[in-house]
């Protein structure tokens, strides 16, 4: 019976949906106040029902429900209740779920908190999320259902892929949709300028929190994805150049362009024709990750489904509305020309440098990532595309984006002077070339991580800059506290998003001083690396909830002194008949510490051993750079709408 409810609350919200596209769209239209004001209510109620449909999703996987099929093929009684909720997303059908929930909880937001805006421009907005609302809840209910029944029911579920049973990706789904959906916004922002014929700072204004919210969820996401498959799949990197993670990169980099843009146009009112474009394709990006996953063109852990039937649909949904917006901003932004004027060395014109970069690396990514199921499903050529072919091709585009982050903030608008951005920028300089002198003595002659060292050096020493350079902590030191207290925390956020990519750097950096070893060892047997030894005391047998494990003991010494001891285990899943591979990791801040368990044989096991320095840095730079986009989020000025502009002459009235 719940999942009967489940099924029938999609449906609902499908309906609702269908009304919350054609009514507000008619009643802006048509200046209807009624229709206008009947938005609001609409996206609350599809928000409504989408939550019933999810709570009876829930309700299903915890009560291992074996009536319904996606609970069969997702979920086992001996799961962990953490596993069987999240079984309920990690697979393609309850996934879809999510998605349209967290899509009606932005349409829900922007009916309650946007009330500032503009009537028409609101009523148009949720008239879009209520369009790919439609989209996707026809495409659950035609070909993913997720509450379809089996009968009889067997006994007991499959279970869920033992290597999506860990904490990181049961949280890692809903901030990565968080991510794609909060593009969703902007794109209906877009949409609904371009149908309107205006784009001005309150729209900049009014996108910068969506973007910046969707950017920042999008930046937890990746790096808990990257996180997860650094200590689970065993094999000591963070990025393997996967498509399914080039699909999450895409939007991230268009959406940082985008968020760029956006100030431009509120502080400038330029570059109004290129947000509203960027507000486009982070959504076409999105979109694009979603048809990956899901379409069966891929193999990977990270696809849900192999149906091409699904394919096809999210490929004709992808067609009409990026196809649509595009058509719709062909016919529309030629007749948005930009107000604003600036010199090309001027702040404006760092932020241009800024998206033209990003834009370039996120087309790198893309011809990368897609032209090899073209060249297969087109000329029958089987290409392999890996870190090497991005590796090469982003390199020349990622140095001088690096040298514009830095020194953008220092330039004054619309027009500027080098030599003051110099002057100020000589320290951070130094400190990069510190950096990189330091690691050349290190590591020897290894030039990779060495620009490495110097260019996060340079990203953190920039981002100090901006803010010695705001309190005028060099001229008047006395009253710099104070003037630090008093600014604004958008400038704070922009900053430490800055610093926080450079503390990244540092730690991709150092993962490019790692060293590891492969080594077999019997019980008392030991070896070493880094200046650590590792020695093996044993190897046993565990038995876990739904798994039994070889675990193996390796006591880790450095000068005869204890370090710790570490675990690494090789688990079995009886259901699944899967072995994976459970590394041991021990981290001291600036190193990781990593075992991996492989193969035994003749009283021996094999051992993966790794140092890697300065790892933990990579997700703490990450989590930095999101604690940047909050304390921009939570300045009141950036989450205050504007007030509306003069109506443009034949605009019809908010």
């Amino acid at each position: 019976m719940i999942a009967e409810l489940g099924h029938f609350a999609l449906a609902l919200a499908c309906v609702l949906a269908l009304a919350q596209t054609v009514l507000p769209l008619l009643g802006a239209h048509r200046s209807e106040a009624r229709l206008i004001a009947a938005a609001p209510a609409l996206a609350l109620s599809g928000l409504l029902a989408v939550a019933a449909a999810f709570a009876a999703l829930l309700w299903c996987f915890a009560a291992n429900d074996t009536s319904v099929m996606a609970v069969v093929a997702n979920s086992h009684s001996a799961k962990p209740m953490l596993y069987k909720l999240a079984g309920a997303w990690g697979n393609h059908e309850g996934s879809m779920v999510l998605w349209v929930l967290i899509l009606g909880l932005c349409s829900g937001a922007v009916a309650s908190f946007g009330g500032d805006l503009p009537a028409t421009l609101r009523a148009r907005v949720l008239g879009v999320l209520g369009a790919i609302s439609l989209g996707f809840l026809l495409f659950i209910l035609a070909t993913s259902n997720p509450f379809g029944r089996i009968w009889p029911p067997p006994m007991d579920g499959q279970g869920l892929n033992p290597v999506l049973q860990d904490p990181g990706l049961a949280f890692h789904p809903p901030l990565l949709y968080a991510g794609y959906v909060g593009f969703a916004v902007t794109f209906a922002f877009a949409v609904a300028a371009l149908i309107e014929g205006r784009v001005d700072a309150a729209w900049g204004r009014w996108v910068r929190p969506w973007a910046l919210a969707a950017w920042s969820f999008l930046s937890v996401g990746i790096a808990l994805g990257s996180w997860w498959a650094y200590y689970e799949l065993g094999w000591g990197g963070y990025w393997f150049w996967d498509p399914v993670e080039n699909a999450s990169l895409m939007p991230w980099l268009a959406g940082t362009a985008l968020l760029h843009s956006a100030v431009v146009v509120e502080k400038r009112e330029a570059l109004k024709i290129w947000a509203v474009l960027l507000a486009i394709l982070a959504f076409g990006m999105s979109l694009l990750g979603t048809f990956l996953v899901r379409s069966g063109v891929l193999n990977s852990v990270h696809a849900f489904a192999n149906d091409p039937e699904r394919g096809i649909f999210i490929l004709g949904l992808l067609v009409f509305y990026l196809g649509g917006a595009l058509a719709l901003f062909a016919w529309r932004a030629p007749a948005m020309a930009p107000a604003g004027r600036f010199a090309p060395l001027s702040r404006e014109g760092a932020l241009v440098l800024n998206n033209l970069l990003l834009c370039s690396i996120a087309a790198v990514v893309l011809v990368g990532t897609l032209y090899p199921m073209f060249a297969d499903l087109v000329l029958k050529a089987k290409i392999s595309v890996g870190p090497p072919f991005f590796n090469s091709a982003i390199l020349p585009l990622f140095v001088p984006l690096v040298a514009a982050t830095a020194a953008g903030p220092l330039l004054s608008w619309k027009r500027a002077r080098l030599w003051p951005v110099i002057q100020r920028l000589w320290w951070a300089a130094l400190l990069a070339l510190g950096g990189f002198l330091l690691c050349l003595t290190i590591a020897g002659a290894r030039i990779g991580p060495a620009l490495g060292f110097a260019a996060a050096t340079w990203l953190i020493g920039g981002a100090i800059t901006d803010i010695a350079g705001r309190i005028a902590l060099w001229s008047r030191p006395r009253a710099a506290l104070g003037r630090a207290w008093a600014l604004p925390r958008s400038a704070w956020g922009g900053a430490v998003a800055h610093a926080g990519l450079g503390v990244t750097l540092l730690g991709l950096a150092g993962m490019g001083l790692a060293t590891d070893r492969l080594v077999a060892l019997q019980p008392g047997g030991s070896t070493t690396l880094a200046g650590y030894e590792w020695k093996l005391t044993e190897v046993r047998d565990v038995v876990g909830p739904n798994w039994t494990a070889r675990r193996a003991t390796v006591e880790v010494t450095r000068g005869g002194q204890p370090v710790t001891a570490m675990h690494p285990e090789r688990r079995f899943f009886p259901l699944a008949r899967t072995t994976t591979s459970e590394a041991a990791i021990h981290t001291t801040g600036l190193a990781d510490l990593y075992v991996v368990l492989g193969e035994e044989g003749m009283n021996r096991a094999v051992f993966r051993i790794h140092h890697n320095p300065l790892a933990p840095w990579i997700w703490l730079g990450a989590i930095v750079m999101a604690l940047g986009g909050a304390l921009s989020l939570s300045d009141r000025r950036a989450r205050v709408a504007a007030p509306a502009s003069k109506r443009a002459p034949g605009t019809v009235p908010a």
